[in-house]
């Protein structure tokens, strides 16, 4: 009788570098408050200066953040996250990074049209006819609600432009 061999670990981001990551982000982050805080005035004269409370505030993020340090520089070490987990995290991540830039140079109208269907399209099981009018309906309607009854606008690209808008 065979035995069968136990399945190989899942290769993925270390836990311990991911906590050493962020405490660092962190204490560097608590730094600059600080500084900043100190730069504002963090004393008391007559009653707290602008940059008392924030100062506080952020001696408090530091040592957290060296209390998460140090406990990740103990703490044994395994996987944080395996790689196909991170590429289903980035499947998602990357097009809303680039939907939210493109709202800057495209307009919120075009870019969520383009994000839409993207997604309906790679990720859903949605037949063209349907992605097609769902990415001309929710533009339609959203501007209708938004800029017409509402009298909100909302950031508008070239084709807002070109339309008059």
């Amino acid at each position: 009788m065979t035995e069968a061999s136990p399945p190989l670990p899942e290769r993925g981001l270390s836990r311990r570098a991911v906590e050493i990551v962020v405490a660092l982000l962190l204490l560097g982050l608590a730094a600059l408050a600080l500084w900043d805080s100190y730069e504002r005035g963090a004393g008391w004269d007559n009653g707290p200066e602008n940059g008392f409370f924030p100062a506080r505030v952020a001696a408090i993020l530091g040592i957290a953040a060296i209390a998460a340090l140090v406990s990740a520089l103990r703490r044994e070490d395994s996987v944080f996250v395996t790689y196909g987990q991170l590429r289903l995290v980035a499947q998602v991540f990357v097009p809303l990074f680039l939907y939210v830039l493109g709202i800057a140079f495209l307009g919120i109208y075009l870019s969520s049209a383009l994000f839409m269907a993207l997604f309906m399209l790679t990720l859903g099981s949605f037949r063209w006819w349907q992605t097609a009018l769902a990415v001309v309906l929710v533009p339609f309607v959203t501007f209708w609600v938004f800029e017409q009854q509402f009298r909100v606008p909302l950031p508008k690209g070239p084709i807002e432009a070109f339309l008059g808008y």
